[in-house]
């Protein structure tokens, strides 16, 4: 494995930080892919940690500002990360870049949640409303065999500090609402964390030959809804 590997990049960054990482439902994790990783999303270290859980690179999809931000964007790129388009071309951006490394059986993951958790301060048990972009994704892809995976990231011990006002982010991204207010970027770092892994949902031939008109939105909500739950679930469980 390359020095400068995400994977590697990952481990060693847990490594510096004293981050201490348990697993659970490893026997769920897939071998190959394509697989898309949905999971809950607090902290700038919940890539790495799940690319260090699943023992494999992730393509996650990340916000615009990330690729913006200097010093920010390099460890992005490093990551394997993809920062999104600006607000017009988001859902564009978003579906051509995933759906490229989807069929080229890549593991690509999505934090459905966005941006809100990552700049308010939440707490650990805490997952918040699902975007619905990574489940029209999956249902419209034309990939053979493609796997949805829900994580939850369930955090046990960790420290908050304030990492630079958000206003400061609004002038690398200034179409995102959550850069006009005042107060600080929290940067959340997990001292101990569990990684859970949930039941993984297969996409189906019979889901995408369904995925039109009216019933397009429903099969979405449906998946959409099957991960939040399943991630919910798995955080209680994790808090037990």
């Amino acid at each position: 494995m390359p020095l400068d590997s995400p994977l590697q990049i990952s481990q060693c960054l847990l490594a510096a930080l004293g981050t201490r990482l348990y697993i659970q439902h490893e026997n769920r994790i897939p071998r190959q892919g394509p697989v898309l990783v949905v999971s809950n999303h607090r902290s700038f270290l919940d890539a790495p940690l799940l690319m260090t859980a699943l023992s494999r690179p992730i393509r996650f999809a990340c916000h615009h500002y990330m690729g913006q931000v200097p010093v920010m964007r390099e460890v992005v790129k490093k990551l394997g990360c993809f920062p999104l388009g600006l607000p017009e071309q988001r859902q564009q951006s978003f579906f051509e870049q995933a759906a490229r490394l989807l069929q080229t059986h890549q593991f690509v993951g999505v934090f459905p949640e966005g941006a809100e958790p990552m700049v308010k301060q939440t707490r650990p048990r805490e997952v918040g409303e699902f975007q619905r972009g990574f489940a029209h994704l999956a249902l419209r892809v034309p990939v053979d065999d493609l796997l949805v995976l829900p994580v939850a990231i369930a955090s046990d011990v960790e420290a908050t500090n304030a990492a630079f006002p958000l206003r400061l982010l609004s002038l690398f991204d200034p179409s995102e609402p959550l850069f006009s207010q005042d107060g600080w970027h929290p940067m959340v770092v997990y001292r101990r964390v569990n990684i859970l892994v949930g039941r993984p949902y297969w996409i189906r031939p019979l889901d995408r030959a369904h995925y039109q008109g009216k019933q397009a939105k429903s099969l979405a909500t449906e998946l959409t809804q099957h991960c939040h739950t399943e991630i919910q679930a798995l955080l209680h469980q994790g808090g037990h």
